[in-house]
């Protein structure tokens, strides 16, 4: 593989896993970015389609873990639909805000967002720390999701 290729995939495939826990990068993204330049790079002859198709899909699900689970975990706590779009937009928001903004960011748009809707503290504080639960899910999730899709890589490429 050329040098240039080899620095440009590796470099992505460090973003990415930087960015499964970092504000502002998309993680597993970028892990699969990295890889599938590798992939390209050789010529397809390590690491087919059917793998490539395999860790794209995984990559896709940590991204989109990534945006929908502080909002799941309001609504599974029985919150309203305020405090659901309170802690979507409290994660858009929160990417400003390094990683305190990525954990605080959905937490107080659901609490914000159920007091709006139901005025009562103990419901708005259940949503919060829904939301902040959501979020260390999805940590765990896509920190899960990276270790699998480079061990899959590594067993394609060097076993496979």
């Amino acid at each position: 593989m050329d040098p240039l290729f080899a620095f440009l995939s590796l470099t992505a495939i460090v973003l990415g896993l930087l960015g499964v826990v970092l504000p502002l990068l998309p993680g597993t993204p970028l892990i699969f970015a990295g890889m599938w330049l590798a992939a390209w790079a050789d010529g397809y002859t390590r690491i087919g389609v059917g793998t490539l198709l395999g860790l794209g899909a995984l990559g896709f699900l940590g991204w989109l873990v990534d945006y929908v689970a502080a909002t799941v975990a309001v609504r599974r706590a029985g919150a309203s639909q305020q405090a659901m779009g309170g802690a979507g937009l409290g994660s858009v928001a929160g990417l400003f805000g390094g990683l305190p903004g990525l954990i605080l960011g959905p937490m107080l748009g659901a609490l914000l967002g159920e007091w709006v809707a139901r005025k009562d503290p103990a419901r708005a504080a259940r949503a919060g720390v829904a939301a902040g639960f959501g979020f260390v899910l999805a940590l765990i999730a896509k920190i899960v999701l990276g270790l699998l899709m480079m061990t899959w890589f590594g067993v394609a490429w060097f076993i496979g």
